[in-house]
């Protein structure tokens, strides 16, 4: 059997035509802001950071123990050395050790330049101030020298970068604190139909209560984005009308939701026809087939369907690499990775399926996936529920038990459920 929405006069579009048409559409921002590293989480660089200092800025101790000179051992013997001193993390032993003397040194402290060797205090014996290492006692060892980890004038973090938690550990590192970075790309979007209800309304008899919304601002959660929600468009063509207009005024990208199909109140491709250039996309990829993307004088438009799941799949799939061009970092590639299938998997051919599906991993490490319920573009519970994405080709024909399968993790899901 074949999908039957897959029976069109032109062929669907797949995917990667859709996201190469997307990312020669579409240039990066290029405004930038100058911000404090406290403020850097999520933001994306606009220029490399090249250090100004070694890390470590002196030779230090990788532990408590003491320091000394490796032309002190005698090979194969124990020998018996003079404490003189004490090196504490910020603050350097101040003296010049002879031959025979050592030093006791904490964890990141300075060594002495006489030394190049420290020993674990677990493994000496301390009497009065004489310390006796063991024999076999190795020299040149726990020592971490000067830029081991980054050098003067190494680059630290590269152009188009997003800042991390362990990126702002990093840039502390080496004294880094102000930064340059791309603006925030500012986003608006907006619900469409004369059934939706807002929260705290009764729900009355042919109406919904407007999801979509919520589930693009949790979507739309990210450092580099400054979002705009618009609320509900009624089915109105002029409203519609005057809303994207206005929206494309001060907004580098319009996300609506609904309104994008053939129906007879589905008048996003009429209005975007006489506000801007759009196209109107049918893609080989179930949920989601409905999809309109282009351009309102300087704004970026997406028209996504209207069930909730292909929100959820186009969102991610199209809509979130296109973000990511737009801040300034290279489109990327979900990973995938694969999976022995649990359960049968109904589909036909025709377009590539996004099955909602929740993977554990198993004591062996192999990864298993099973579905995580109904698979209807409405259900939201079986999307909640998952953690994955099961990835099935447009020739696919379904799935029996034991075959593999990819998969592509969803972002923004505990992956603590994998090992479970």
């Amino acid at each position: 059997m074949i999908d039957a929405c897959a029976q069109e006069k032109k062929p669907l579009s797949t995917i990667a035509t859709a996201l190469a048409r997307i990312a020669s559409a579409i240039e990066s921002v290029t405004e930038t802001e100058s911000i404090t590293l406290k403020n850097a989480l999520g933001r994306v660089l606009a220029e490399p950071i090249y250090s100004t200092i070694n890390s470590p800025f002196d030779r230090n101790s990788a532990m408590d123990g003491y320091a000394f000179s490796s032309t002190d051992l005698i090979p194969e013997l124990a020998i018996s050395l003079t404490q003189v001193g004490i090196s504490w993390a910020g603050q350097p032993y101040q003296g010049t050790l002879k031959a025979g003397q050592c030093i006791r040194i904490f964890t990141g402290a300075v060594l002495p330049s006489e030394t190049d060797s420290v020993i674990m205090q677990e493994q000496v014996q301390v009497k009065d101030s004489s310390v006796i290492l063991p024999a076999q006692t190795k020299g040149q060892q726990h020592v971490r020298a000067v830029g081991e980890d980054i050098k003067q004038g190494d680059l630290v973090c590269a152009a188009f970068k997003k800042i991390t938690a362990i990126d702002l550990g990093l840039l502390a590192s080496v004294g880094i604190n102000n930064l340059v970075v791309k603006r925030k790309v500012n986003i608006a979007f907006f619900s469409t139909g004369n059934e939706l209800t807002a929260l705290g309304q009764t729900l009355e008899s042919g109406k919904i209560y407007d999801s979509n919304r919520y589930l693009l601002s949790g979507l739309l959660t990210d450092a580099c984005y400054q979002v705009t929600d618009l609320g509900v468009i009624a089915d109105d063509p002029q409203q519609l009308e005057d809303c994207i207009l206005a929206a494309a005024k001060n907004h580098d990208l319009i996300i609506s939701t609904g309104g994008a199909s053939v129906g007879d109140a589905d008048y996003i491709k009429e209005v975007l026809a006489r506000c801007g250039k759009v196209d109107f996309w049918k893609l080989a990829i179930k949920p989601g087939k409905p999809l309109a993307f282009g351009k309102i004088n300087d704004c970026h438009f997406f028209g996504l369907p209207g069930n909730p799941v292909a929100v959820v799949v186009t969102f991610q799939h199209i809509v979130a690499p296109a973000l990511e061009q737009l801040s300034g970092i290279s489109m990327s590639q979900p990973l995938q990775l694969l999976a022995k299938c649990t359960n049968a998997l109904k589909k036909s051919p025709g377009r590539q399926e996004y099955q909602r599906g929740l993977v554990s991993q198993d004591n062996n490490g192999e990864l298993l996936v099973a579905s995580s319920g109904q698979q209807g573009s409405n259900i939201l519970s079986a999307t909640s529920a998952a953690n994955c994405y099961i990835v099935l080709p447009v020739e696919c024909s379904g799935i029996q038990p034991g075959e593999q399968v990819r998969i592509e993790l969803i972002k923004g899901v505990d992956s603590s459920v994998i090992n479970h």
